[in-house]
């Protein structure tokens, strides 16, 4: 495969799973502001900034929260720019990209184009990214033949998941951490119904973490996604060593994943932030690993600048 259509297919899968992670956890810390009324909305704005690493100097409003990560295309930021930087990688791999698959991502981009999203109440533009982004990662796995292409995809759509619950877990280390800001935090994840379906009767912090950290059975834990990236990494180089293991993003990987399993959760949850922070940086260096073994060296876009 073209180094070029495998880099196209990789921030696929990493574009549209910002975009939907996005649009969930905007949804939910807004939803909030509205809900509580004692909640410091300039505090809660620029926090969400924050997470998405957005400089931003003096109070934060609704508004700009929707105007850097929604609707502005130019925002590198925002959801209408994920989705379209993730339409320009398909039309560069147009070979490997199925039609359907295609034309789900064209049509998701012509709808943001023409300022849909802004013409919505914030709630139904984020429920809309939500489906389309969902329908477009279906049919990445549904149309496409799990080859190495599919493979970049679905390794894209998991570094990004890690990233973008380590940001979302990382805002809830910044505040009160008590059990109803975890469950917060779970929503923001798309977690809180599995959840209490397995913890009901202990819902706590502790559990709250271990479960979006260490569940090996949830596809949006940190571990089930260093597992599965992990896997692809495996099968886009199967070449076997009696020493160590070949390439540098399965070394990163494969290391980050046996630290956080391996640990008990209390460490984890001494310093939340720095763990992850380090996450965070994990991702990034997996990115720059995948970037050099298979993208003839290229420098890799930032995650705060979105540029492929």
């Amino acid at each position: 495969m073209l180094s070029r259509i495998a880099e196209s297919l990789f921030w696929i899968g990493r574009y549209i799973e910002r975009a939907e992670a996005t649009a969930r956890i905007l949804d939910v810390h807004l939803q909030l502001l509205v809900e509580d009324p004692v909640l410091d909305h300039d505090a809660t704005c620029r926090s969400l900034l924050a997470a998405m690493a957005v400089a931003h100097e003096g109070p934060a409003t609704t508004d700009d929260v929707l105007r850097l990560l929604l609707v502005d295309q130019e925002a590198p930021t925002s959801i209408a720019h994920a989705i379209w930087q993730a339409r320009e990688n398909a039309r560069r791999s147009r070979e490997i990209v199925s039609i359907e698959l295609w034309e789900a991502i064209n049509t998701t981009h012509l709808a943001v184009n023409r300022g849909e999203l802004g013409r919505m109440r914030p709630a139904d533009a984020f429920r809309l990214v939500r489906e389309r982004a969902n329908l477009i990662a279906a049919l990445a796995d549904n149309t496409q033949s799990h080859d190495d292409g599919w493979q970049f995809i679905k390794l894209g759509r998991m570094i990004e998941r890690v990233d973008m619950t380590a940001r979302v877990t990382l805002m809830t280390s910044y505040g009160t951490g008590s059990a109803s800001s975890w469950l917060v935090t779970l929503r923001a994840c798309g977690a809180a119904h599995a959840f209490t379906r397995i913890h009901r009767a202990s819902e706590s912090p502790r559990s709250a973490a271990e479960f979006l950290l260490q569940d090996r059975l949830f596809p949006r834990s940190v571990s089930f996604c260093l597992a599965e990236a992990k896997e692809c990494l495996e099968k886009l180089d199967p070449k076997k060593s009696r020493t160590g293991f070949s390439g540098d993003a399965r070394r990163i990987v494969g290391q980050a994943l046996a630290q956080l399993e391996y640990r008990a959760i209390s460490d984890v949850l001494a310093d939340v932030a720095a763990e992850m922070e380090g996450l965070q940086r994990v991702g990034a260096a997996a990115t720059d690993a995948v970037t050099k073994r298979y993208f003839e060296g290229a420098i890799s876009p930032e995650w705060n600048r979105g540029e492929s």
